[in-house]
């Protein structure tokens, strides 16, 4: 068993390079008390409205709450929710020195209402188009302007298929990390997915894993190391690790260490944002050195944790930490 105190300590010394899509998650809450006459839809009187970061910001924040210092690398437009974001990142003790705008695109934003505590609609306003060729020379250009300033401890790249990790800035990117013996960490999404060769971790969920492989995949250790070795051979990863939904996690390592760490009994609320939570506590661990079995525990324990909330919202550290111990005593006392 680690020593979980310690292992928490040292995440407040790690500086952790985030890169990738970011967005702004608007909450427009209220109730529901007819239908409207017009269409067959409920009228929702508002109360209130909410602004927070989300996507790779999100990231960021989950990074902050475990005592990390995030450096937030994204684009976004040169609009009034431009305003919004980049006033949001102060007001969470984030830095807007990473952020690139530019006049080609808009800045993402995924409104939710929810009424009577349901959430009855989502409306996305966002461009996916790849970064032009300028976008791509200021922000690599950027983010290499951080990689001299800076030591960093891990790179983590956070993709939503916005347009931001396109194909060229990933390559880029990665040889920069493997220059400098930065470890990299990757959630994917669909379109770049085999982009991330020589990564040192890579973390698809099962849907994913689905969509990019011929054959069929089971919630079975075989199926699941199968799966990691076709990924293994395509992109020369260290780890791999495959997110199960509530059936938990599968993570293997070059040494071929195996294991499916199954969830936490809970009372889940709302799953938005638990990849982004899962990530940056596997992130913060991996630049550590932690073992892969007590990566995937913390993580899970994570994931787990943040969706017992509405919306989406950071880990709670000090509440990680206490889960972490009663698990350990649970084990040592059956």
């Amino acid at each position: 068993m680690m020593e979980i105190n310690q292992l928490f300590e040292q995440f407040n010394g790690l500086n952790v390079l985030v890169v990738g899509d970011v967005m702004i998650d608007r909450y427009l809450k209220g109730s529901v008390d007819r239908i409207s006459p017009e269409a067959p839809v409920p009228v929702v009187h508002l109360s209130d409205s909410d602004n927070r970061l989300g996507g790779a910001a999100n990231v960021a924040l989950n990074l902050k709450a475990l005592g990390a210092t995030p450096y937030l690398c994204s684009v976004i437009g040169k609009d009034e929710n431009a305003e919004v974001f980049l006033n949001l990142l102060p007001e969470n003790q984030l830095s807007t020195r990473g952020i690139v705008q530019s006049s080609e695109r808009v800045t993402t934003v995924k409104t939710r209402v929810i009424a009577n505590n349901q959430h009855l609609l989502r409306v996305d306003r966002e461009d996916t188009h790849d970064l032009s060729s300028k976008e791509e020379e200021a922000y690599l250009n950027n983010i290499r302007d951080l990689l001299e300033s800076k030591e960093f401890h891990v790179i983590l790249f956070q993709d939503y298929n916005k347009g931001v990790l396109s194909y060229s800035v990933i390559r880029g990117i990665i040889l920069d990390a493997i220059k400098r013996d930065i470890p990299t960490a990757v959630d994917p999404k669909y379109k770049n997915f085999w982009a991330y060769k020589h990564v040192t971790l890579f973390k698809p969920n099962l849907k994913e894993i689905r969509a990019q492989l011929e054959q069929s995949v089971a919630i079975n250790m075989t199926d699941l190391t199968e799966a990691s070795s076709r990924i293994k051979s395509k992109l020369g990863n260290q780890l791999t690790m495959i997110t199960l939904s509530e059936k938990g996690l599968f993570i293997e390592d070059d040494k071929k260490y195996t294991d499916v760490v199954p969830t936490q009994e809970r009372t889940i609320a709302d799953v938005c944002g638990a990849g982004d939570t899962v990530i940056s506590v596997t992130s913060l661990c991996l630049a550590l050195g932690i073992d892969p079995k007590e990566i995937a525990v913390l993580a899970n324990l994570a994931g787990g944790q943040v969706c017992e909330k509405v919306g989406v919202v950071p880990v709670d550290k000090e509440q990680l930490r206490q889960e972490y111990v009663s698990l350990q005593s649970k084990k040592i006392n059956q």
